[in-house]
């Protein structure tokens, strides 16, 4: 069974924003001005949105190079609603997670309505993300 360990740092620059390192890359994370930040980057709530349809269209371009399907483009549009209260410690009232996320996709293909879904279904299948969000995965947390 071949396993990947995949791992990222995360170090604040100053107020919220945040410098994020994954092999050679780096990604800044923010919030909106509104929001106290200065918008440099996306913040950890669109960056896990940005994960997920970032999966699906990877793991759909592989699953047609697979079965060697008429697959032109794959758009995704990801979206979901959370109480902010939660996250801003006025309540404990609900989760602090999205209450649902909706996936839309496009897919430019030759195929009918009934083998795009199918398609989608296997590709949620094999989306480590997707997976990651659907089932319970345990978080183990340490401090220094």
């Amino acid at each position: 069974m071949p396993v990947k360990l995949v791992s990222v740092d995360a170090v604040q620059i100053a107020g919220f924003k945040i410098e994020t390192k994954s092999r050679q890359h780096i990604a800044i994370v923010d919030q909106p001005q509104a929001d106290g930040g200065t918008d440099a980057g996306p913040t950890p709530l669109e960056y896990l949105f940005i994960s997920l349809a970032g999966c699906i269209v990877t793991i759909g371009n592989i699953v047609a190079k697979q079965r060697r399907l008429p697959i032109r483009k794959i758009e995704c549009h990801v979206e979901g609603e959370l109480d902010t209260d939660v996250l801003m410690g006025k309540s404990t009232a609900v989760r602090s997670g999205f209450t649902g996320i909706r996936v839309h996709t496009k897919i430019d293909a030759d195929m009918s309505q009934e083998e795009k879904e199918a398609f989608l279904k296997e590709v949620d299948a094999r989306c480590p993300i997707s997976d990651n969000i659907h089932n319970l995965t345990p978080v183990e947390f340490s401090v220094e």
